[in-house]
């Protein structure tokens, strides 16, 4: 803010208050503050430190318009009720800001929402879209590639259109490592509790578990359906197993799609005073994870990977050769996939 003749605040410092201070013209300015302009040290220098004595900051949004490009990022959610998706939205807002970018937040987990969240994200003209939910819209796909023409991340899930970039955690290879931690064990029945269903889009988890599992002849039970991410979800689907099989029916193993189910499917146990009576595997590592009360061996996404590389993506000019990257994870081992002793 500039100051009149009596100190007080009455207006906004401009870009033509800074060229008046440092004595050069208003584009001259403008290049100070736009990487790779052309600009001499000496001007360049003469421009900040005027812009600095007046607490002059450069109007981004002004700037993005006339570079066509917005600064800004949306990121698609749906399941909000998964607390790894708070782990990773605060990792990957942050690294946006710190490269100058804005995040726009759009959820789609109401039918209804749908719609206005692109609208939104068309009206604002983002740079680009990383979809961070479980069911990707046609909409979705139509707003990135028909219509605005900017890359679209999936990111932590696969997607089998070829146009789409993926960036995820290598989930085959992870269900793989958790059969065969199963399998140490000597559980031979065993199955998989899964969250919200989708054709569009898929974790490769149960495809890994199940192979690991018949490279020993053996099958997963009949799938838990849990519906959503949420913790009564997870105690729910295990609450009506109990209900429905024979104890001497039971899985001696279950493997859980993100550690909230397994969370939930533990807390059934113990309401239902059988505690331990199922070995039990999540997959994210969250917070809770690590608990006391929980002890829960999971697996571990290497957010630091992965973030970085979506947003390398999202902001590199040259056409990706390669549509799909896939991280490793890491197996975290605590106590919950161990043989009861009896």
């Amino acid at each position: 803010m500039a100051k009149n003749h009596s100190g007080s605040v009455d207006r906004k410092v401009t870009a033509s208050d800074v060229a008046e201070r440092a004595g050069v013209s208003k584009w001259t300015v403008s290049r100070a503050f736009t990487e790779g302009a052309s600009i001499s040290p000496r001007a360049r220098e003469r421009v900040l430190e005027a812009a600095n004595e007046l607490g002059y900051k450069p109007n981004l949004l002004a700037r993005s318009l006339t570079k066509r490009r917005t600064q800004m990022v949306g990121l698609v959610v749906d399941e909000l009720a998964n607390p790894n998706l708070f782990l990773v939205l605060d990792e990957i807002t942050r690294q946006l800001q710190r490269r100058g970018y804005m995040s726009m937040l759009l959820n789609i987990s109401a039918e209804h929402s749908i719609s206005s969240a692109l609208s939104l994200a068309d009206q604002f003209q983002v740079d680009g879209l990383i979809f961070l939910g479980t069911i990707l819209t046609g909409e979705l796909i139509e707003l990135a590639q028909d219509i605005r023409h900017i890359p679209l991340i999936v990111l932590y899930r696969n997607c089998d259109d070829p146009n789409i970039q993926v960036v995820s955690t290598d989930g085959y290879r992870a269900g793989q490592e958790i059969a065969d931690l199963f399998l140490e064990q000597g559980y031979r029945r065993v199955t998989y509790m899964r969250g919200p269903a989708s054709e569009s889009t898929q974790l490769k988890r149960l495809d890994g578990f199940r192979d690991g599992l018949s490279d020993q002849e053996l099958e997963v039970a009949p799938i838990l359906e849990a519906g959503h991410y949420r913790r009564d979800c997870g105690f729910d689907a295990m609450r009506r197993y109990l209900d429905t099989t024979p104890a001497s029916d039971r899985v001696e193993a279950l493997f859980c799609e993100n550690d909230i189910l397994a969370i939930g499917a533990m807390d059934a146990l113990k309401a239902r005073g059988e505690e331990g009576s199922i070995a039990i595997i999540g997959f994210d590592d969250i917070e809770e994870a690590d608990s006391p009360g929980y002890g829960l061996t999971t697996y571990r996404q290497p957010l630091e990977v992965l973030v970085p590389e979506a947003i390398r993506r999202l902001t590199a000019t040259e056409e990706q050769s390669e549509r799909r990257f896939l991280a490793p994870g890491e197996l975290i081992v605590r106590s919950t996939h161990l043989r009861r002793q009896t």
